[in-house]
């Protein structure tokens, strides 16, 4: 949608019995996900490289790891495989039925993992927890799991050190969405707001700068020169772009130029050249 720019058999757990998480089916995003209301997710883990990174990464708890019977166990699976096997991750081969009733995309590959849930972190803590100049990217309610996912990847491949989402009305890391990242979850930080113009508030007190990604802005992104101070990206929902206070809220708005006659990028796409706009500016800074 468019957007105003800114290997065995175990005894694990079984598969509808998921460590006490209630499932519930979201008709938005198609898919099941947990009920907690301040969860942010990722506690089910799809796709090869996914499910992959996750273990090497070793950060979070791995409770089982499910094959899908006549998966290929060469390659990455078997990677995957031996990985488990060292860290003492039961693995359980099951039917594609079975299989069709854990999976919450359609797009698993033939793996899933259950693991504990990525834990949201105090704003302070995003901010000092890194080393490195913040590098923060707020998200204004973005709902689509294959959208979040891709910024994910991008964010976490440009040296984003922090990932803020919106404690409502806003996609978490869903089954989608992990596999869409493609491990990139498993190194970054995370943090929920229940208000994103609170937060950019919050974030001034900081010392962080926010800008806004917005195609009516006057300024190019390129264009601004505290890109090698700590900011925050802005980024807004599909179709929509940034809400009214939260533009209010952005101590700058900027705009990626377009050349073409479409009317604006996609927010994965945005989000991408935007973060690498910022990895530019920086260099051996990140």
């Amino acid at each position: 949608m468019p957007v105003r720019q800114p290997g065995g058999h175990s005894n694990g757990p079984r598969p509808n019995q998921r460590s006490g998480h209630r499932r519930q089916f979201d008709q938005r995003t198609n898919e099941y996900h947990s009920s907690r209301a301040h969860n942010l997710g990722g506690d089910q883990v799809e796709g090869h490289r996914a499910v992959y990174e996750l273990l090497k990464a070793n950060r979070r708890k791995v409770q089982t790891i499910y094959f899908e019977e006549g998966i290929d166990r060469s390659g990455i699976v078997k990677q995957i495989a031996d990985l488990a096997f060292n860290q003492r991750v039961p693995i359980q081969s099951i039917s594609s039925s079975r299989f069709s009733h854990i999976a919450g995309s359609e797009l698993h590959q033939g793996v899933v993992a259950m693991a504990a849930s990525i834990r949201a972190l105090d704003l302070e803590e995003i901010v000092t927890s890194n080393s490195k100049i913040a590098n923060l990217l707020v998200l204004d309610h973005i709902t689509d799991p294959r959208n979040l996912g891709a910024i994910l990847r991008s964010a976490e491949c440009a040296g984003v050190t922090g990932v803020i989402i919106p404690e409502h009305r806003a996609c978490r890391l869903t089954p989608s969405a992990t596999k869409t990242a493609a491990g990139a979850i498993e190194y970054l930080s995370f943090s929920l707001a229940s208000s994103i113009p609170g937060v950019l508030s919050d974030l001034k007190t900081l010392g962080i700068w926010s800008v806004g990604l917005d195609m009516d802005a006057e300024a190019n992104l390129s264009q601004i020169n505290l890109l090698t101070s700590p900011v925050a990206l802005v980024l807004g929902a599909e179709g929509k772009g940034l809400s009214k206070l939260t533009k209010a809220r952005c101590d700058l708005l900027a705009k990626i130029p377009q050349f073409g006659r479409v009317e604006s990028l996609n927010v994965s796409a945005a989000a991408t050249l935007a973060v690498y706009e910022v990895a530019r500016a920086r260099g051996s800074l990140i």
